[in-house]
């Protein structure tokens, strides 16, 4: 195998699928990444058997062939070249040899024998959606998935058809996101593995309009571009979550998005003790929001904003959670909602444009 690519092709390459090749003890070989030099491509993959990731770069192909060599010192060599042109050799089957300018280096192989196949996932009919605003979607949702996995499920995010509507949601039990992301003609129910979409949140750059959603019932595939990732799908029944989502509130304001994370913030600073635990009271006389926090025999705070309020009340939340929402949010202005104590508070951008998304955060037990 021989070829020619240009070092920031290959770096950029490199720097996303080097993520998902593991350290396996049991599987040695999935530390390394796949080439496949044909047809003036160059192909580089790699896997850790939960996610599969594909790369398709333009090169100059003298002699087609195909290596799996180590992940990590491939890249954080390729890393150092300079912006140029390099050339690569496999001699002797395995042995890859990396030329450019005044560098070179000889990293030892392994024969791709033993290297999981990569799934290839083809639908007649792939969801095709905006990238930018899938983006955006998982910005908003992920946050807002499980790491704990006694409950499989959670640690997902669920992709589904409701109502001629597609959407996109995440829950770990104590908050929930939601997005819209438009409308559907067909039954979709996927529940994809946060930490692929993670992945993917990476791969999606500026270059592309629209992502495709291949699927079948235990896999998916994100192509994007010249870029394929097939993940495993999680098996079980999300939560059917949106019967819990308030459709009326005692209590409501709005407020300047900036306004409130800061002063969530400020709250935050004197709440670590207590577990990040705030308390936040509405006045309808004042038309203030105030937050006070307690640090046991350190201090405590209380820091205030006027807002637009209907109602009053106070209810204790956990400042990271909420302060998570607002940092997802893009809106200058967000809707605040909940009804006493105990019942999920409800927060949404304020403007029209962006109703589309929808944040609950469930209180503490004061």
């Amino acid at each position: 195998m021989k070829f020619q690519v240009l070092q920031e092709k290959l770096n950029k390459a490199l720097g996303l699928v080097a993520r998902v090749a593991g350290g396996s003890t049991s599987l040695p070989i999935l530390s390394n990444v796949l080439f496949v030099a044909e047809k003036n491509r160059l192909k580089i993959a790699a896997t850790n058997l939960e996610i599969a990731i594909t790369l398709f770069i333009g090169g100059k192909i003298s002699e087609e062939g195909s290596v799996t060599v180590p992940a990590r010192l491939l890249q954080d060599f390729i890393a150092t070249l300079p912006n140029d042109a390099i050339d690569i050799e496999v001699r002797d089957d395995t042995k890859m040899n990396i030329s450019s300018g005044q560098y070179t280096a000889n990293i030892a192989g392994v024969a791709v024998d033993d290297f999981p196949s990569i799934p290839v996932i083809r639908s007649d009919e792939p969801l095709i959606l905006g990238a930018k605003e899938f983006k955006k979607a998982l910005q908003q949702t992920i946050v807002a998935s499980s790491n704990d996995e006694v409950r499989p499920v959670l640690t997902g995010v669920y992709l589904h058809v409701d109502e001629s509507s597609l959407y996109i949601a995440a829950t770990d039990s104590y908050r929930l996101a939601e997005k819209r992301l438009g409308p559907a003609d067909k039954e979709v129910s996927l529940i994809i593995p946060a930490t692929a979409l993670q992945e993917v949140l990476r791969v999606i750059d500026d270059s592309e309009e629209s992502i495709e959603i291949h699927y079948d019932d235990s896999q998916a595939m994100f192509r994007y571009g010249e870029t394929e990732l097939v993940t495993r799908l999680i098996d079980g029944q999300f939560p059917a979550y949106r019967q819990l989502i308030p459709t009326e509130s005692s209590s409501s304001f709005v407020i300047s998005r900036s306004e409130f994370a800061n002063i969530t913030k400020v709250a935050s600073l004197f709440a670590r003790e207590s577990a990040g635990s705030i308390t936040l009271s509405v006045s309808e006389e004042d038309q203030t929001v105030s937050i006070h926090s307690v640090a046991s025999q350190i201090g405590e705070n209380t820091s205030r904003s006027t807002a637009k309020i209907e109602g009053g009340g106070e209810v204790t939340l956990n400042s990271r959670y909420l302060l998570d929402a607002l940092n997802v949010m893009h809106s200058d202005a967000v809707a605040f909602r909940f009804s006493g104590k105990l019942s999920p508070c409800v927060i949404t951008p304020a403007d029209q444009e962006s109703s589309d998304y929808t944040h609950i955060v469930m209180p503490l037990k004061s």
